[in-house]
């Protein structure tokens, strides 16, 4: 799954980005319009941090259920 700042998800962002641009979305929200649809879809969107120290200082992490 790609995430966020890949080369694939850039990729996308910017076939997405030139087809809103080709369909008259001016130029400053193209860029936007193209990173929000990429977000709202579960392939393209960011699995979380992979390891424990992803989740953050030891002390701050949420509690885990057993």
């Amino acid at each position: 799954m790609p995430e966020p700042g890949s080369k694939k998800y850039d990729t996308r962002r910017a076939r997405l980005r030139k087809d809103a641009e080709r369909a008259g979305v001016p130029d400053a929200k193209a860029n936007d319009e193209a990173n929000e649809s990429l977000q709202e879809d579960p392939q393209w969107r960011s699995g979380g941090p992979r390891t424990e120290r992803g989740l953050g200082p030891k002390g701050e992490r949420p509690e885990k259920a057993d």
